[in-house]
């Protein structure tokens, strides 16, 4: 007979040897071949981000330039060919066309002459004298750069330098930087010119644009995240009955209410009358998805909170006993904060270089010294690249944070003295990863970013890799990824009876409180998109918000996740080892072993009841079954 637990398993040469389930002392580096195919995907990806910053110019973009290849509100670098180029414009911040009441566009471009400016006529100008008096007056020049002020009523040139007269009033348009002018015949002609230019424009442009011109709102709606998974994370550390109904009374007005926002906004957007560029019709397609789903979602959701309502009790004892574990090890709840850090470092970077990307082109003078800048090929290749990027990285700084985790609560775990714990277990646990481990977070993290896409195909497939379930088999055992994915995957088959019952319901728990940050930062995402609608996609940026906020809340509440997994398989490892006699003690706290036999009681009370058998009626007649005449 074989010790309990103890499984033989096959070396590759057919000689048997034995593994046993304990904190492996010597350790070898696993997965290094992944690890490898890491740093050669990050050179290609160096690669991009090269390109992107020596090809590409994101100010073009939100910014504007003018005609002779100059970035308005910043310094420029000469471009060869163009004498005009290469000027300080870092107070003209303006585009000003000279001939804004009769502009045509050719290939995305428009075809009058643009400079930067200071300011925008807010008068009009009937005259030279006019222009030359609000040029020394504003210290804003609407003729050609090198044209001189005193020069304007004096070069015969100066008509085809200057802008064609009068000059009609206009006003800077803040978002893109644009004069427009604001008599009723110009506007019309001006407005239908830049409505044709945005709407010929590729929808990863206009994207773009709507990016960088919410960038603030961005910045701020993500910092509203990371507060709101502060607060879930010390809620669930004194968590109680009373904050759980709370926070699901919470959940659900926020998901009615977010619902009927989205619901309201595209039937205002559709009504619109005056909804003609590209992207606010993409705003009315986006909202009507998401409204949608949000719908979809509601119900779902409440469906499930009234079908696991019961077991709140049972799941708030989990996460009690959790609390307890972290209390332990106090450095735990610090894990998202350097994680936080890490991802929005990468996060900025990511999204420099995707704006890089999009304004990627080459600079092409023209005969008259103006500049024109042409799109490269092969950039939309390039941009998937990149997006595999974020996925893949993303995961991979989350796997490292769920390894850490992992190790640090299967060092407490199987310690016999639970009084004293050992010392630095978060220290010890990062230093076993990035020592031996960072191939199986690389392996891990690809698997789950290949399975992003095509999840509901090949879903029996994740739910086998247990991601979390893993790292934990390999913070004991110290094997690679399949090897810690089959060893977990046959101890969690043995006790999935005893475990489910616990499990399920603090999975769904801690998905609701990632659906409640997410939701009321989306909330707070429409409420200040909704004030800026004019030429921005903000539909998107909204999406890529609310992705952020469940990565966020996904980081900080993931201490309590994989706490909480990290601790179940702990637990299925040493019943399945040991037998509670005094040569085989067990590891587990007499707290744990109460709450899962409890719950375990209780659930088998319930299977019991649901499948009773046939009782008498009250008259005493005993009910048949029905049969055809």
């Amino acid at each position: 007979m074989e010790p309990r637990g103890v499984r033989r398993q096959d070396s590759g040469d057919g000689v048997c040897e034995l593994r046993e389930w304990r904190p492996a002392v010597h350790r070898k580096c696993t997965d290094t071949l992944w690890l490898l195919l890491f740093f050669l995907f990050w050179a290609g990806l160096m690669f991009v981000t090269g390109y992107a910053v020596m090809a590409g110019a994101a100010e073009r973009l939100v910014l504007g330039y003018d005609s002779f290849g100059n970035v308005c509100g910043r310094k420029n670098a000469p471009v060869e060919g163009a004498p005009l180029s290469g000027q300080d414009m870092t107070n003209k911040k303006y585009v000003f066309f000279l001939n804004s009441c009769s502009l045509e566009t050719q290939s995305l471009e428009i075809s009058s002459l643009s400079l930067c400016v200071s300011s925008c006529p807010e008068e009009q100008l009937n005259s030279l004298e006019d222009l030359q008096s609000f040029a020394r007056n504003n210290g804003s020049c609407l003729c050609v750069y090198n044209l001189n002020i005193s020069s304007y009523t004096l070069d015969p040139k100066a008509a085809e330098l200057c802008p064609t007269l009068p000059v009609p009033p206009s006003k800077s348009f803040p978002l893109l930087n644009r004069c427009v002018p604001q008599s009723p015949e110009c506007y019309s002609q001006y407005a239908s010119v830049l409505i044709s230019t945005v709407n010929e424009m590729d929808v990863f442009h206009r994207i773009l644009s709507g990016i960088l011109a919410g960038r603030d709102t961005v910045i701020g709606l993500s910092v509203l995240a990371l507060a709101f998974s502060f607060i879930v994370v010390l809620a669930f550390r004194f968590i109680g009955m009373l904050l759980v109904h709370t926070l699901i009374a919470l959940l659900v007005f926020g998901l009615l209410f977010v619902s009927g926002v989205l619901w309201w906004l595209y039937y205002d957007y559709r009504n619109d009358p005056s909804t003609e560029l590209e992207t606010e019709k993409e705003n009315v397609k986006f909202l009507l998805g998401y409204a949608i789903f949000s719908t979809v979602l509601t119900v779902v959701l409440l469906s499930l909170i009234l079908a696991l309502r019961k077991r709140l009790q049972s799941t708030v004892q989990l996460f009690q006993i959790v609390g307890e574990i972290i209390g332990r090890i106090p450095f735990l709840l610090l894990q998202p904060l350097w994680t936080f850090l890490i991802l929005m470092v990468f996060w900025v970077f990511w999204v420099a270089v995707l704006l890089s990307l999009g304004t990627a082109g080459t600079a092409q003078t023209t005969s008259g010294g103006q500049v024109e800048y042409r799109a490269l090929s092969g950039i939309c290749y390039m941009v998937w690249y990149h997006f595999v990027g974020l996925i893949w990285t993303s995961e991979f700084i989350l796997a490292c944070q769920q390894m850490t985790i992992s190790g640090a609560v299967v060092s407490c775990y199987f310690n016999r003295n639970k009084s004293s714990p050992p010392p630095h277990p978060v220290l010890s646990s990062m230093s076993v990863l990035f020592c031996y481990h960072l191939g199986t977070a690389v392996k891990g993290s690809f698997l789950l970013t290949v399975l992003r896409v095509p999840r509901i195909v090949l879903l029996h497939l994740f739910k086998a890799l247990k991601q979390k379930h893993v790292y934990t088999a390999t913070a004991i055992n110290g094997t690679d990824f399949c090897t810690s994915a089959k060893e977990a995957g046959i101890v969690l088959e043995k006790s999935s009876a005893k475990l489910a019952s616990v499990s399920c319901p603090g999975d769904f728990l801690l998905f609701l409180a990632k659906v409640f940050v997410v939701c009321f930062t989306v909330f707070g995402g429409l409420m200040a998109f909704n004030y800026h609608r004019e030429l921005q996609a903000w539909v998107v940026p909204l999406l890529l918000i609310g992705f952020f906020a469940y990565v966020m809340s996904h980081s900080f509440l993931s201490v309590f996740e994989v706490t909480a997994d990290a601790l179940l398989l702990c637990f299925a490892i040493d019943m399945e080892t040991n037998d509670g006699s005094a040569e085989k003690p067990y590891f587990v706290d007499q707290e744990l072993l109460t709450f899962v036999s409890r719950s375990n009681k209780l659930a088998e009370r319930q299977k019991h009841r649901s499948v009773r058998p046939p009782q008498d009626n009250e008259d005493g007649t005993e009910l048949q079954p029905m049969t055809g005449m």
